[in-house]
């Protein structure tokens, strides 16, 4: 009997010892079946990122569908609860990708500060997950994502941080806490997956010395960076190396028989349909967390071969026209850096503005609508305004860049011009005449603190415009120029802030613009 109670007592002791885990088992159960029901993740365009202005937002529900989104508040103009959620499961919505940029009247678009953040407008893009799931590692990464989206809305309240190289502020930013915060996530989190598939030269390589060297330039770091990631799960974006210039070069069909254009875009086909089918990463956000870099005039034509590339993917461009589907909500307008041997020697620096005779200058070919208007105007016409066709073989094109207060970017037949570029590295104020252009950066930059807007209206009145500006804006205007010329800079390796971390940082911040969920079978 003694021994009949001990294993009683002893049976007792074991189940009050089993009971709480089943308990917590139960309850486990029950939590788990409530995420189950929630059986719908979209992929949600930054409900809280940064939108570009006015250009509205959009859903893809992973057919395709599409139905166009409304623009409202931006970020630092609403509240906003910076306690953001392990996960964003956000209703599920039926909003279309804005159509491509219709041709606008404006002479030239800046962004502004709009593009660092809306709390309603979204992108989403759907991933099919299996029923029952667990949280991903996208899951979490997107997470982390909003997490940054709060902390660059908190920056403007908060203290800013010490920064040992550099700390954006004045009036060439349109909000440098902002960016700066932005800048600090991009180098503490920020991961890209190069696809390794293709080979040189038209992939992994371009060319790093002539006006498109940018090309050749970001694809190299992009390969070697520490913001490179060999996992693909850690990835916020995905880089297709490809290079428009080379495939000009190479594949370019010059007999006028054949359709030219045929052979370039097949290729760009052609390795989107690889990884497509190698890898799971494009078709689950139909290529909007994918981009490309081209500095060639026909990269925006090239990306028409893929139309989720052209409308979806985040293009980061020199030719950044508006008028030929150019959308800097999602496209990213580069510099062109004309780089004769590949690096900045010689072409930095100029001398103090005291020491700078000429009012204006510009010598170039005439092509375009606009460069004939300003020779017509100005050539041979006053000693002040130095506008050549071509100079002299005696005469230092750099040299007179060096001697002007003014430095004149026309279009020509493409908006891009390495022009604007010269300018800042040189010293001379940058006077901008384009029609439907996106200047470099300027969801971060306000070009109009240390550059000249021009439309080709104002070309005759060309000299009563610039004398009119004071000797003190004049001189603002130059000193803020030398200030952000860091951002346009060349560097082997590339530095912080310079044009690699700049084309980079304009990548980051279109991804913080999306959200990518999954949305499980019902």
């Amino acid at each position: 009997m003694g021994s009949w109670r001990n294993s009683r007592t002893s049976s007792t002791k074991l189940l009050w010892l089993i009971l709480p885990f089943m308990v917590v088992a139960v309850f486990i159960g029950v939590k788990r079946s409530n995420w189950i029901d929630r059986s719908k993740v979209q992929v949600v365009a930054a409900a809280e990122g940064p939108v570009a202005s006015g250009l509205g937002s959009a859903v893809v529900d992973g057919g395709g569908a599409v139905a166009e989104g409304p623009s409202e508040g931006y970020l630092f103009n609403r509240s906003f609860d910076s306690s953001y959620p392990p996960l964003a499961m956000e209703e599920e919505m039926d909003v279309e990708l804005p159509d491509i940029a219709k041709e606008d009247d404006l002479n030239m678009t800046l962004i502004g500060p709009d593009f660092f953040a809306t709390t309603n407008q979204t992108r989403v893009f759907s991933v099919d997950r299996e029923k029952n799931r667990k949280y991903t590692s996208l899951d979490k990464l997107e997470a982390r994502l909003g997490r940054v989206r709060a902390a660059i809305k908190e920056s403007e309240s908060r203290n800013r941080s010490h920064d040992p190289d550099y700390v954006p502020n004045g009036p060439m930013y349109w909000n440098g806490a902002s960016f700066h915060r932005s800048y600090l996530e991009m180098e503490k989190q920020f991961k890209v997956f190069v696809y390794e598939e293709g080979e040189p030269p038209i992939f992994h390589n371009g060319p790093c010395k002539n006006i498109y060297s940018m090309e050749g330039n970001f694809i190299y770091h992009m390969e070697t960076t520490k913001f490179r990631t060999r996992n693909p799960e850690k990835a916020h974006t995905f880089f297709l190396p490809m290079s428009a210039t080379m495939m000009v070069r190479f594949i370019f069909e010059r007999d006028p028989n054949i359709n030219h254009w045929l052979p370039m875009k097949q290729t760009v086909k052609d390795y989107v349909d690889l990884v497509g089918s190698k890898y799971p990463f494009w078709n689950r956000s139909l290529g909007a967390d994918h981009f490309t870099v081209a500095c060639h005039d026909w990269g925006p034509e090239l990306s028409k071969a893929v139309p989720y590339l052209f409308k979806n993917s985040i293009r980061a461009l020199c030719n950044a026209n508006t008028s030929e589907g150019f959308n800097p909500s999602k496209d990213v307008s580069i510099p062109e850096i004309l780089l004769p041997d590949g690096t900045t020697r010689g072409i930095l620096n100029g001398p103090s503005p005291r020491n700078r005779p000429f009012l204006a200058f510009f010598a170039g070919g005439v092509h375009g609508p606009i460069r004939p208007i300003l020779l017509e105007h100005w050539q041979d016409k006053d000693p002040d305004i130095q506008v050549h066709k071509y100079l002299p073989k005696s005469i230092s094109y750099m040299g007179m860049l060096r001697q002007s207060k003014y430095c004149i970017s026309p279009s020509g037949y493409e908006v891009a011009s390495p022009r604007m570029v010269e300018a800042l590295y040189t010293g001379c104020v940058p006077v901008l005449i384009k029609d439907h252009y996106v200047a470099p950066f300027s969801d971060v930059l306000n070009w109009k603190s240390f550059a000249v807007i021009l439309s080709a209206e104002d070309i005759p009145n060309l000299k009563n415009i610039l004398t009119g500006i004071s000797t003190r804006q004049y001189l603002r205007m130059q000193r803020r120029g030398k200030q952000v010329r860091r951002h346009f800079e060349v560097n082997y390796p590339p530095k912080r802030y310079d044009v690699f971390h700049m084309i980079l940082h304009s990548v980051w911040l279109r991804r913080l613009n999306i959200r990518i969920q999954g949305v499980a079978d019902s």
